[in-house]
């Protein structure tokens, strides 16, 4: 495995467990991601991969900010972006984005199903608030960026 993967790994398992277990992703976690891409893309391809990862730091947080702004994201996710898309580029955040909204639609689906099946059997009358209704996306993040890493053959 390349640098790169071992770098989306991380990067993602760290994001996912914060978002899981906080409802939250830390700075900390996205300035990583941001270094490591910048780090990657310049050790790959010298002072052009600096122009790469601004690229698509760019194109990744351009990405998921309307998705903030209307309110369906939260900041964090869109940080993780920035940092994904520094190691990515842009055409390599873009294909990840597409791949994001796939893994992030399936795992709304499955939400929804669920919180039926929970209704149907009659647990959980009494939810308090939006932190149960939203689903936390670093995981879908995550997942898209491995996919996007698979060679494609």
């Amino acid at each position: 495995m390349t640098p790169q993967v071992w770098i989306a790994i991380v990067v993602g398992l760290a994001a996912m467990i914060d978002d899981l277990a906080r409802r939250q992703i830390s700075n900390w976690i996205s300035v990583a991601a941001l270094g490591a891409g910048f780090a990657w893309q310049m050790a790959h391809s010298g002072w052009m991969g600096a122009a790469y990862a601004l690229a698509g730091s760019a194109v990744g947080m351009a990405v998921f900010l309307i998705f903030y702004l209307l309110g369906g994201m939260g900041g964090g996710d869109v940080k993780l972006m920035g940092g994904f898309g520094a190691l990515l580029g842009a055409g390599g955040v873009m294909w990840a984005a597409l791949l994001i909204a796939g893994v992030g639609g399936i795992m709304a689906v499955c939400a929804i199903v669920w919180k039926r099946v929970r209704r149907m059997a009659g647990g959980n009358k009494h939810e308090d608030g939006e932190r149960k209704e939203s689903i936390p996306y670093a995981p879908a993040i995550a997942l898209g960026v491995w996919l996007s890493l698979v060679p494609r053959g």
